[in-house]
């Protein structure tokens, strides 16, 4: 029921690139926060995970609501590829739990943001029992924003906090800032939300901050990866086969760009180079322990530098977009333009672009290529963190707060198949939308009211679902599957970390580098001689502190 979404929640990718500020970043998770000790006054670095983790965690309820057409598997989303009978839709808050007492939230938000009082707030806030007033903030610049408030002595009652704002000094003071949930959810307590019970366990115990569980997750897939996206239609008028190793591509790219005719082969394949050639996350995701035992971080494996020389050929044979080696205008546009055949995105992309084009373009079709491996075999694909969004409720607050915002929260989670979903994903029929053929299609007060602020407050297990457009949910869940069946776990995996403060910039200079280096601006050697720095500036100790951190807690794979 979540047509203008990849699936039932945001994701930092879906954001990132939807916004134009995506960066080589984005294939995995940023140091995030959490603590060795079980007290507000505990240290504020490394991880709390096993058994300890075990502990804060709320009981699982499975929701039972709507069974999917594609159950999870491999790390994949569910599915649902049938329309709903919006007639029928279950209860999953058959009671308000909201007492109507007024709490604020901060949130990130993309686009222009809902007048305070509108009909959508007005209609949910009605539903669920509460009185939110809402902080929207540009999503652009959130980190900026979020800052500067953790750093004041004014906070809002809830606050919603990305993972990828998780550096430096907004990681420490997470756990300063806001408080321990544990008394109101852990163990049987997560009862009384049934929505939150039914979020996996893994996706509650990224919400460990600070020894303590703050943070209420968005959940995510472990099998979400980058797409990339082909231009099938295209693809089946001139005859093409799908590439199937990085020689194959290369050599179809070769033959598919004109540049006299303006049309060349792809955009940036930075992304998708990193699952050809297996090269692990960024972030705490980075670390894993090898074969051989060794511990060692993302840049300091041979395969990081095969995918930046391999994306590198793409640029210097001509075959990527002037303008994505400008890192100018929008790829996705190209992509539908048919100025490029094949660039990355994140999963929202192949019913963003499907449903854009429906009316004006029928005959567009957007496929997700296959990933296939460096010699043309099996990839090796990392997974994502079970969690990178959360929504934490400042410490100090009422209990009558806390348990509105928690109110909040499990409306926000409501399972797809239920009339809280629907509210939440459409709003309210007549004002929002209307139903065609079974569908609901939102119109214009929807798509300007309707859009990621609920949502933002929590979210059930990942899911796909677009009533008007069923095959691309299919799709992505097989597509998904397929990939999660060469999916890999790093030693980090499902473990919220923070890194010493110390540490917090000491790669930040790859990704300018591998910009400038698979443009040409670069040497290889300068890349070399980046790692080398790393390590002495700081790889090594780092790499000690980490191996402290696993040998205490247990390896995440």
């Amino acid at each position: 029921m979540t047509p203008n979404a990849a699936s039932s929640g945001p994701s930092r990718r879906s954001f990132l690139a939807s916004t134009a500020v995506a960066t080589a970043a984005v294939a995995g998770g940023m140091p995030l926060l959490t603590a060795c000790g079980g007290s507000d006054s505990g240290p504020r670095e490394g991880t709390t995970s096993g058994k300890a983790a075990d502990k804060l965690l709320p009981t699982y309820v499975a929701g039972t609501v709507a069974k999917p057409d594609l159950p999870s598997k491999n790390g994949s989303s569910a599915g649902y590829t049938g329309k709903v009978d919006l007639a029928a839709l279950a209860t999953s808050v058959p009671d308000k739990l909201g007492t109507g007492a007024p709490f604020k939230v901060m949130s990130p938000f993309w686009g222009t943001p809902p007048k305070p009082g509108c009909a959508y707030y007005t209609a949910v806030d009605a539903a669920a029992g509460t009185k939110v007033t809402w902080q929207n903030q540009d999503g652009n610049t959130y980190g900026e924003k979020l800052g500067a408030v953790l750093a004041s002595s004014s906070i809002p009652d809830m606050v919603v906090v990305p993972s990828w704002e998780l550096v430096g000094k907004i990681a420490n003071a997470v756990t300063a800032k806001f408080m321990d949930l544990g008394p109101y959810l852990a163990g049987d307590k997560v009862k009384k939300y049934p929505n939150l019970a039914a979020i996996p366990s893994d996706a509650w115990r990224m919400g460990i901050f600070g020894g303590a569980l703050r943070g209420i997750p968005m959940p995510s897939a472990p099998a979400s990866f980058i797409v990339p996206y082909y231009r099938k239609d295209i693809f089946d008028k001139k005859g093409w086969s799908v590439p199937k190793s990085p020689d194959e591509f290369l050599s179809w790219a070769k033959d598919a760009t004109s540049a006299k005719a303006k049309v060349y082969a792809c955009g940036d394949m930075t992304w998708s180079s990193a699952g050809i050639f297996g090269v692990r996350p960024s972030g705490t995701l980075g670390w894993n322990i090898d074969d051989d035992g060794k511990l060692t971080y993302r840049i300091e494996r041979p395969e990081y530098l095969e995918a930046l020389e391999w994306t590198r050929r793409l640029f210097d044979a001509g075959v990527v977009h002037p303008d994505d080696k400008a890192r100018s205008g929008d790829a996705g546009q190209r992509f539908t333009s048919g100025q490029i055949l094949v660039f990355n995105s994140d999963m929202s992309a192949w019913y963003g672009r499907t449903a854009e084009q429906a009316q004006s373009n029928p005959g567009f079709q957007i496929e997700g290529m296959d990933y296939f491996g460096a010699d043309g075999g099996n990839p090796t694909l990392y997974a994502s963190q079970p969690a990178t969004i959360w929504s934490l409720i400042r410490k100090g607050a009422s209990k009558e707060t806390v348990e509105n915002a928690l109110a909040a929260a499990n409306f926000s989670a409501a399972p797809y198949g239920s009339k809280e979903r629907m509210l939440v994903d459409y709003g309210v029929e007549g004002t929002h939308y209307t139903v065609k053929d079974g569908v609901p299609v939102k119109n214009d007060q929807g798509n300007s009211e309707v859009i990621n602020a609920w949502s933002m407050l929590a979210a059930p297990a990942p899911y796909f679902a677009h009533p008007d457009i069923p095959d691309v949910a299919r799709k992505q869940v097989e597509w998904q599957q397929r990939m999660g069946a060469f999916l890999k776990k790093t030693s980090t995996y499902g473990m919220n970390i923070v890194e010493p403060t110390r540490y917090a910039n000491l790669a930040s200079q790859f990704e300018q580098l591998e910009i400038d280096y698979v443009r040409g601006n670069k040497k290889l050697s300068d890349v070399q001689a980046a790692i080398s720095t790393w390590r002495s500036s700081g790889g090594d100790k780092l790499r000690d502190w980490y191996k402290e951190l696993l040998d205490k807690n247990g390896s995440g794979n």
